[in-house]
């Protein structure tokens, strides 16, 4: 792995972390330049760290955290021969719990498509691009679901 892909593969991962912890403006600072879309969103997404922001305002959070993981499989990474721009792609499983009341499973199987640009030697998000292949009971997860 280049240092490239591996700057950007913690990148993707902190994506999960920063969710699955509840810092919802760090992870909306990921964005900050580039766009959060889910496929289907007549919208188009979200684009910088404020309106993505404004889209997590309806995550469910249960003392501080929306009890879930996201676990990324099938990573791959392909850095531009310039050094600076990249696209990634993996597959994505959201499993989550609210005991008692829902028992953990997965809640979302999915496909992130990722664009990222290398800007004075920091790597961030051009556009993530979510397909929503098998969603589960997000009702625990959105209160807008």
């Amino acid at each position: 792995m280049t240092t490239a892909e591996a700057k950007i593969l913690t990148l993707m991962n902190e994506y999960c972390y920063r969710i699955d912890q509840g810092d919802l403006q760090g992870f909306a600072d990921l964005f900050s330049q580039g766009t959060w879309r889910v496929q289907g969103d007549p919208s188009g997404g979200d684009t910088g760290s404020a309106a993505v922001m404004e889209t997590l305002k309806n995550i469910i959070l249960y003392d501080g955290k929306p009890n879930t993981k996201h676990v990324m499989s099938n990573v791959q990474i392909e850095v531009d021969a310039s050094g600076e721009t990249a696209t990634a792609q993996c597959y994505i499983t959201v499993n989550q719990a609210v005991p008692p009341d829902f028992p953990l499973q997965p809640i979302f199987i999915g496909h992130y498509y990722d664009t990222f640009s290398c800007v004075d030697g920091a790597w961030h998000f051009t556009f993530r691009d979510i397909s929503p292949d098998l969603p589960g009971d997000l009702s625990h997860h959105r209160a807008d679901f």
